[in-house]
């Protein structure tokens, strides 16, 4: 497996940062370095899911970040919540915008990336690209500021398979700074953590159908984006 050494240390301050929630979803932003769900191991058991839950027992996990992932995380408190937002990721109605530092000149200053990934088995969690097994996958991108040897990208998730910004941006030649598995030496040692942002997430109330908006500031950029503004259909 990839990163035996691996110690987790989930960070402690601050423990829970609730953005939002009301009888049916609760919204949260989730630090690095912190799982969204609970790992086999004993000492893997604390994560975001786990600390919301001793707040809000009924809520439930819709999605998941990577542990090294920063950013908004929807959960559902009922079941009826739960498979209505779920339905909405599965058809690909909800809009996720990310932000990362990554290495090198991005040259075009937009794109996208299409290329299909699997589970690097022997190397799990990894995954890689393999054009005869993978699944599809789909990001889109936006250069937005350069400077030295990185650039800040947007990067807009068509589908949401495992790792997919982490593979599609080293694939496109810019591993993303401070990335544990997948960068090289110089673009690890150019961050503390990994350069990955959740900046935005919009979806439609389970309950009201109204399109909602969350974000959270990129904690590795002064960099303020525009609202995303997307049409959400129920």
């Amino acid at each position: 497996m990839a990163n035996p050494s691996f110690v987790y240390r989930p960070p402690m301050s601050p423990y829970l940062r609730i953005v939002y929630y009301d009888d049916h979803i609760l919204v949260a932003d989730k630090p690095s370095g912190l799982l969204s769900v609970p790992g086999k191991a004993d000492e893997h058991k604390d994560a975001l899911i786990g600390r919301v839950n001793h707040v809000f027992p009924t809520a439930t996990v819709v999605h998941r970040l990577d542990m090294a992932t920063s950013g908004i995380m929807v959960m559902a408190l009922n079941k009826a919540s739960h498979r209505h937002i779920s339905k909405q990721f599965e058809l690909r109605q909800t809009r996720k915008r990310y932000f990362a530092r990554v290495f090198g000149n991005v040259e075009q200053a937009e794109g996208e990336i299409r290329l299909p990934l699997i589970c690097d088995w022997p190397n799990r969690p990894k995954q890689m690209v393999d054009h005869e097994r993978g699944k599809p996958a789909h990001t889109r991108y936006q250069t937005i500021q350069q400077e030295g040897d990185e650039t800040l990208v947007a990067l807009y998730p068509v589908t949401g398979r495992s790792h997919q910004l982490r593979v599609h941006m080293l694939a496109l030649g810019h591993p993303i700074l401070g990335d544990r598995l997948y960068a090289h030496e110089k673009a690890l040692a150019m961050a503390p953590r990994l350069q990955l942002h959740a900046e935005s997430l919009c979806f439609a109330h389970p309950v009201t159908l109204e399109a909602m908006t969350f974000n959270s500031p990129i904690p590795f950029s002064d960099y303020v984006p525009k609202p995303l503004f997307d049409e959400i259909r129920p």
